[in-house]
């Protein structure tokens, strides 16, 4: 029998973060875009999240948040975003966000294109 080996190098690495991020952005347009913008100067019924890794939870111009949220002492990164896509309220308790994504590869993909978009 034989084995094929696959070697994984930059080139495959960034394919691969490419594939994420596309599987990201149309998860993104099937499962956020209702409530949350990311082109610069939009707002939905949720905050834009351009730029959101790296930003103060609650902070977004124009955003209307809950009290909870608003308050809260989280700095968005890959890890607290995993953390709130899913269970939003364990996290925040009395946040507005209702959607939770149970899947962490969807969770993964989603992170992985809101990293792109600033």
């Amino acid at each position: 029998m034989l084995a094929a080996v696959v070697i994984l190098g930059p080139a495959t690495s960034r394919a691969s973060a490419q594939d994420l991020s596309a599987e990201g952005q149309r998860q993104f347009r099937a499962r956020c875009g209702g409530c949350h913008a990311v082109e610069a100067g939009k707002t939905g019924i949720g905050p834009n999240l351009a730029g959101v890794l790296g930003r103060r939870a609650g902070s977004a111009s124009g955003a209307r948040y809950s009290q909870a949220l608003a308050n809260a002492t989280i700095t968005w990164d890959a890890a607290t975003l995993d953390q709130f896509l899913t269970n939003p309220k364990a996290l925040v308790p009395g946040t507005l966000m209702a959607i939770s994504v149970k899947d962490a590869n969807i969770r993964a993909a989603l992170i992985s294109y809101l990293a792109t978009v600033h």
